[in-house]
């Protein structure tokens, strides 16, 4: 049996099964990412919820693990050379449980590092700009009278759109044929705009067809069904 006793996180959110991976997350769209990402490539794993609501991010366990507080984060006690390994942002966990298991990312090493260019720009562009919509469209920010904020965000979240618009003509995945971590990266993200943060009247979600169908296309996929339920939320 894996000894995880070097994780002060695994004192909070204990292991039933300290041998298989261990994810810490809540199906917002960064945790579904990796929640996706695990069901598709079929590795075992133990989920844990943490309730950011609750500020349980910001307690000394769960910072023992990503200091920068944010979900999801995983420990896999088979990482590198069999030992055990924790990792935070979701777009080095994507990438990680891609290479370990030699699934949803290219082995041609243009089309690897292709690939990789498309979660980083979901890391570095849709999630931040997408995130500041919800924040002043659908949450705190709408009341702000200012709306300049709101304006900026949205704008650039229509050109990112356009983007995304722009690859996916004449593809079905943003790679082409294949299913990839770009798509699993991405897809959640544009659902969490159209759907909770409902965000049409700013965006205008017609204007992308390409884009729209290819979420639907990925958020029906088995694991992805699944994945927006995981952790449960209790």
């Amino acid at each position: 049996m894996a000894d995880l006793s070097a994780f002060p996180i695994t004192k909070r959110w204990p292991a039933s099964n300290p041998d298989i991976l261990q994810l810490y997350s809540l199906p917002t769209p960064n945790g579904v990412k990796v929640s996706a990402m695990l069901e598709e490539i079929g590795l075992p794993y133990e989920p844990h919820l943490v309730k950011i609501g609750e500020d349980e991010s910001w307690t000394p366990e769960f910072l023992s693990l990503n200091p920068n507080g944010k979900i999801p984060a995983i420990i896999d006690p088979n990482g590198p050379d069999g030992k055990p390994l924790g990792l935070f942002e979701s777009g080095a966990i994507l990438i990680y449980l891609a290479e370990k298991t030699g699934k949803l990312l290219p082995t041609d090493p243009a089309q690897r590092y292709e690939t990789m260019q498309w979660v980083f720009f979901q890391m570095a562009a849709v999630g931040p700009m997408f995130g500041q919509v919800g924040f002043f469209y659908r949450y705190a920010g709408r009341e702000w009278e200012d709306k300049r904020p709101l304006n900026r965000y949205a704008t650039e979240s229509k050109r990112l759109m356009g983007v995304l618009e722009a690859r996916l003509d004449g593809r079905q995945w943003i790679m082409g044929d294949e299913y990839t971590i770009a798509d699993v990266a991405t897809f959640p993200w544009v659902r969490n705009l159209q759907m909770f943060y409902e965000a049409d009247p700013v965006i205008g979600f017609k204007s992308f067809p390409r884009t729209m169908e290819w979420m639907k296309r990925a958020s029906e996929r088995p694991a992805s069904v699944k994945a927006f339920d995981i952790p449960a939320r209790g």
